[in-house]
């Protein structure tokens, strides 16, 4: 008989932990607003699985975020299409009702979108999943196209580049800033796509100076790309 009570004080205690945990594990997380309002967390500093170094509790990001990616189209469905990185990263891209299309700078439709086109895709990106709910595509009327730097593809077990190219605002600290949403948030990605193709950006930060930090994943480097208040990239490390 006591041994039966004590299995069963074991039992119902490890449930009451089990909850805690997730109640903690949904208390941490916030999603965006769209407004471009902060995004944070009181969870341990991570983004997407991985640490955010420099970045206290108060700055750590959690869940989807406004971003995008480019590369060329691998597939098309009825719900969207994936592309493939120049990085090697697979992506994969879900359309709506209100995704719209552009080809350079005409309006198209989502019939432009087909196997072996380069594209640019913003939107709402879930960097656990590498998926993309899009708001625009576009689709480059030319080849791959140039970027002003080459960004060094994720190798597991390679160490991480550590590079620091042209100006990085002063007093930065990574996991500081205010997460931005809509038009501020599609400007500042495109911009840092132009300049570095290949990674996935999965959020855009305005910075206490007026400028962006754009943050990049899947790539070993550049993870972060910044970007001035005229949407112009001015360095990255």
């Amino acid at each position: 008989m006591f041994s039966r009570r004590l299995a069963r004080s074991i039992a119902v205690g490890a449930t009451a932990v089990a909850i805690g945990g997730g109640a903690y594990g949904i208390l941490g997380a916030t999603a965006g607003n769209g407004t471009g309002t902060a995004t944070t967390t009181t969870s341990p500093s991570t983004t997407a699985g991985q640490p955010v170094p420099g970045g206290g509790g108060s700055n750590a990001r959690s869940g989807p975020a406004e971003g995008g990616t480019s590369g060329r189209v691998a597939s098309v469905s009825k719900s969207g299409f994936t592309i493939s990185t120049s990085a090697g990263q697979a992506v994969t891209i879900y359309k709506t009702s209100t995704t719209t299309y552009r080809k350079g700078t005409t309006t198209t439709s989502a019939s432009a979108v087909k196997n072996g086109k380069n594209v640019v895709v913003v939107g709402m990106v879930n960097p656990t999943t590498r998926t993309i709910t899009a708001s625009q595509v576009i689709v480059k009327t030319t080849g791959g196209g140039s970027a002003t730097t080459k960004v060094v593809p994720l190798q597991p077990g390679a160490p991480s580049t550590a590079k620091q190219v042209g100006q990085i605002p002063a007093n930065y600290t990574q996991g500081s800033g205010t997460i931005v949403s809509g038009t501020t948030a599609n400007k500042a990605t495109k911009a840092a796509l132009t300049a570095y193709q290949g990674g996935i950006v999965d959020r855009v930060v305005k910075l206490g100076n007026g400028e962006y930090e754009v943050h990049n994943i899947g790539v070993n480097w550049p993870h972060h790309i910044f970007v001035n208040k005229y949407f112009k990239v001015i360095g990255a490390n």
